[in-house]
């Protein structure tokens, strides 16, 4: 996943541009989702973080900006989409969830820098290197966003919406 790419028509790739940038660097199976940025992939020669090192140099090489690069495994997804606390504990509405994805795990100290009261009906749940959120008035409205978080802990972080999440894990699951 990437953060902040064709966003009000900000730092535009196209996504054919991005799957070509991915088979390039010899990642095969390679289906983009959307325009926000979501790529799945197979690699089984490197880890996690030598290809997002990769990805984010040749982005910048390519189209003249860093961009940050969130990997996961499909294992990470599974794990994501059967534990969010907020469908195994509350049942709440799926439409309303969202999940932050963090670069990396956060200090204890950061952790406890968002340990102050959120003024809003927004709740948040650090899981690993995810957030989970529930955000009954709409992610749009919420001020526990991805500037939120990282400002609170001091690194990168991009969300995606609930729908976005089930449909990356079902693409991965079926390559």
């Amino acid at each position: 996943m990437l953060r902040g790419i064709n966003v009000s028509g900000q730092r535009r790739i196209h996504m054919e541009a991005l799957r070509r940038l991915y088979e390039a660097l010899n990642l095969v199976k390679v289906k983009t989702y959307v325009q926000s940025g979501n790529v799945v992939f197979d690699s089984e020669k490197h880890a996690a973080s030598i290809l997002t090192e990769r990805i984010e140099a040749q982005i910048e090489q390519s189209f003249g900006y860093s961009v940050p690069v969130f990997i996961r495994s499909i294992n990470d997804f599974h794990r994501i989409i059967t534990n969010n606390p907020f469908l195994k504990q509350r049942n709440y509405d799926p439409a309303k969830l969202h999940v932050t994805f963090l670069y990396t795990s956060p200090s204890e100290m950061n952790i406890s820098s968002m340990k102050e009261p959120i003024k809003e009906n927004d709740e948040f749940s650090l899981e690993n290197k995810e957030i989970f959120l529930y955000c009954p008035s709409g992610y749009g409205r919420t001020r526990v966003n991805n500037n939120y978080f990282e400002r609170k802990l001091n690194m990168p972080a991009t969300t995606r919406n609930w729908k976005t999440v089930k449909a990356l894990y079902k693409i991965a699951k079926n390559k």
